[in-house]
């Protein structure tokens, strides 16, 4: 069987992704930094370790790597924080808290990989959760949207540097999530559509054969009219 691993899954697109994959056959390490829904959305799940913790913490990522065990086929790095709800402009955002939001969305997910390369199958899979604020100057979006773009280039530089490898940057879309919904706080953000929607994109890159790069995974498969 194949073996992952998922992080940020306890809601949202990594649970929708996790679930799917688990359904496929896949044995999953996932996690979450809060225990009670992790623990609940796996519960009874065969095939599934969920280590709660967040993916800053150097001893989380290698405990992630270390339940994986041998041959790893797929790493996800879904984990990541918005920063300030509502959104700050630059002029006014904390550096303290920009420094937690790139820890969180870009120092972990390169930390995850360097430790999971060894581990990777030949022809494994990276893919990395980017966002459209990577690449729209969005106003209030400096904070979040810089750290994806940072997240952006490290996958472009990783994919040329390990060509043995499949390693994608991938723009889910919008979404009806929490990290959405903290976007957007009061707002009503029901004419989103629901993770689930995303994941057969997510799902063509990792069971599909397209080159490195980055895709937006509504791209990726045929909507019906």
């Amino acid at each position: 069987m194949p073996r992952g691993i998922v992080t940020g899954a306890s809601r949202g697109l990594g649970l929708a992704l996790g679930r799917a994959l688990s359904e496929r056959g896949w044995n999953l390490v996932v996690d979450a930094r809060v225990p009670t829904p992790l623990e609940a959305a796996w519960a009874g799940v065969p095939g599934v370790v969920a280590l709660p913790g967040d993916v800053s913490d150097p001893d989380h990522r290698r405990a992630l790597v270390e339940a994986a065990g041998g041959s790893i086929d797929l790493l996800v790095n879904n984990a990541s924080v918005l920063g300030p709800s509502p959104q700050p402009e630059l002029d006014a955002y904390p550096p303290d808290v920009l420094r937690r939001v790139y820890e969180v969305n870009v120092i972990a997910p390169l930390a995850l990989v360097q430790l999971a390369l060894p581990h990777l199958a030949r022809g494994g899979r990276v893919l990395n959760v980017t966002s459209d604020a990577a690449v729209e100057p969005y106003e209030g979006w400096g904070g979040y949207g810089s750290s994806k773009a940072a997240l952006d280039q490290l996958t472009a530089i990783l994919a040329a540097e390990h060509p043995e490898l499949r390693v994608y940057a991938v723009d889910p879309g919008d979404m009806r999530t929490q990290l959405q919904q903290e976007a957007f706080p009061g707002e009503d953000i029901s004419d989103r559509p629901p993770p689930e929607e995303s994941v057969p994109g997510l799902l063509a890159l990792i069971e599909g054969g397209p080159s490195s790069g980055r895709y937006r995974a509504r791209d990726l498969v045929e909507v019906p009219a």
